[in-house]
């Protein structure tokens, strides 16, 4: 695998995540949508090794940011401490049986979320549906299938 390979497919799976996040669904399904783009990166951070794992964090937030139309480096902010999380248990993540990658997902997406709600109520105070509290839930039971989707997809 050449050193440009992981970034052709990094950019793969950025381009499908911003595009399942962009989705027109009911307010109520976007709420308790996992974090597309976060497990989406989580499974680049576990397969690939990278130099610019952070930055590629804000970039891929920022993208976000401008998707949704959020306030620029909120996305970005929680990305990146959730996958410094992630590189953090790394190891114990990718030799860990499935249930407990999922719990280390649900970790990420949680501080993922903690951080989201943070911004946003600092800028716009404390009115938010508590359907989010589920998105942590979501992305933690989505992580089998896009681990197993990912997988077959890299080895074509």
């Amino acid at each position: 695998m050449t050193s440009q390979r992981p970034y052709i497919f990094l950019s793969k799976i950025s381009i499908f995540a911003l595009m399942i996040s962009s989705f027109p669904l009911s307010q109520t399904i976007l709420e308790i949508s996992p974090f597309w783009m976060l497990i989406f990166y989580i499974y680049w951070l576990i397969h690939f090794p990278a130099k610019l794992r952070f930055f590629l964090a804000l970039i891929l937030g920022v993208l976000i940011d401008i998707l949704h139309g959020d306030i620029l480096g909120q996305n970005a902010l929680a990305l990146i401490l959730s996958s410094a999380f992630i590189v953090n248990v790394k190891q114990s993540f990718f030799v860990s049986n499935l249930s407990t990658q999922q719990v280390y997902v649900f970790i990420a997406a949680s501080i993922y979320l903690i951080l989201l709600l943070l911004v946003h109520s600092l800028t716009q105070g404390l009115n938010f549906s508590y359907y989010l509290f589920l998105a942590p839930l979501s992305s933690a039971l989505f992580w089998p299938v896009i681990k197993i989707v990912l997988s077959k997809c890299r080895r074509q």
